[in-house]
C-alpha cells in the first residue's frame, strides 16, 4: 500500500506538471505513454503463436502521435495527414515477407494496438488545442474528472454498493458506485467551470457525462481483455499500479467521444 501511495503521489505531480508546463510537455508525456501503451498491449497479445509486428506498430503509433500533435500547431500543412492513410498499408505488405504462422492475426492486431491503444492518445491533441494554441486546462480537467469518477465510484460502491453492475466481467463494480461517481464528476465539473474558462460549463458538464458513461465502459472493456487472456494486471511499469492499460482503460475509452462532443458542441 505505501508503495502505491508514494507512486501515485509521485506519478501525480510529474503527469500534472507536463500538461501545465508547455506543449512540449504534454507531448513528451503522452508520446511516451503511447508508445509503451501499444508495447504492453503487444505484450499481451502475444500468445497462442500471435506475433504482431512490433517495430512497425510502434513506428505507425508514433507517427499518428507526431503528426496530429504537429498538425494542431499548425507546423504542418493539413493535408500531409493524407500520408497516414497508406500507412495503414504497411502490416499488410510486411506480414508477406515475415513468414509467420497466422499472418492475418498479427496484422490484425498489430494494427489493433494503433488503433485502440495509440491512436486516443493522439486525439488529446484535437483536445489541447481548443483555439489554434495549446491549452492545460481542457487535458488536465478530463484528467480531474476521471479522477474523481473513479473515486466517487469506489467509495459510493464501498459504502452502498448492492446490486453489481456487470458481474461477468467486474464483480466488484455496482450501480451504487456508478451513480456515486457520477455525482461526483458532475460536481467537480460545476467546479471546473469556475476556474478553468476555456471550456464553458455546458462543455464540462457533457463531458463529465461522457466520462460517467464511457469511463466505466473502458474499465470493463479492460477488464474483459485480461480475463480472457488470465492475467490480473495489465503490466508492471507503475509500482502499485499495474501497466498503462490498467492506469489509462477510462481515458482510451472516453477520448474519441469527447473529441467528437467538443467538435459539434
Amino acid at each position: 500500500m505505501q508503495t502505491r501511495i508514494i507512486a501515485g503521489v509521485i506519478g501525480g505531480a510529474v503527469f500534472i506538471g507536463a500538461i501545465w508546463f508547455s506543449e512540449w510537455t504534454f507531448f513528451l508525456l503522452f508520446g511516451l505513454l503511447a508508445i509503451l501503451g501499444v508495447l504492453e498491449f503487444y505484450r499481451l497479445m502475444g500468445v497462442n503463436n500471435v506475433e504482431p509486428n512490433r517495430f512497425l506498430g510502434v513506428l505507425l503509433a508514433a507517427a499518428v502521435f507526431v503528426m496530429i500533435f504537429l498538425d494542431q500547431k499548425a507546423m504542418i500543412r493539413e493535408n500531409l495527414l493524407f500520408i497516414l492513410l497508406p500507412a495503414i498499408m504497411l502490416p499488410f505488405l510486411a506480414e508477406l515477407f515475415r513468414k509467420k504462422a497466422q499472418p492475418f492475426l498479427n496484422i490484425g492486431v498489430t494494427l489493433l494496438g494503433v488503433f485502440f491503444v495509440a491512436m486516443p492518445f493522439a486525439l488529446l491533441s484535437l483536445i489541447a488545442f481548443p483555439f489554434g494554441q495549446y491549452s492545460w486546462q481542457p487535458i488536465l480537467g478530463i484528467m480531474l474528472l476521471i479522477w474523481s469518477a473513479d473515486s466517487g465510484a469506489y467509495f459510493a460502491g464501498k459504502s452502498f454498493g448492492t446490486h453489481k453492475l456487470f458481474e461477468r466481467i467486474s464483480p466488484g463494480k455496482t450501480w451504487e458506485g456508478w451513480v456515486g461517481g457520477t455525482i461526483l464528476a458532475i460536481a467537480v465539473a460545476w467546479l471546473l467551470a469556475e476556474f478553468m474558462t476555456d471550456l464553458t460549463r455546458f462543455q464540462w458538464l457533457g463531458i463529465a457525462v461522457i466520462i460517467s458513461v464511457f469511463g466505466v465502459l473502458g474499465d470493463l472493456v479492460e477488464s474483459m481483455m485480461k480475463r480472457s487472456l488470465g492475467v490480473k494486471d495489465s503490466g508492471t511499469l507503475i509500482p502499485g499500479h499495474g501497466g498503462i492499460l490498467d492506469r489509462f482503460d477510462s481515458l482510451i475509452m472516453v477520448v474519441p467521444f469527447v473529441v467528437a462532443f467538443l467538435k459539434i458542441f
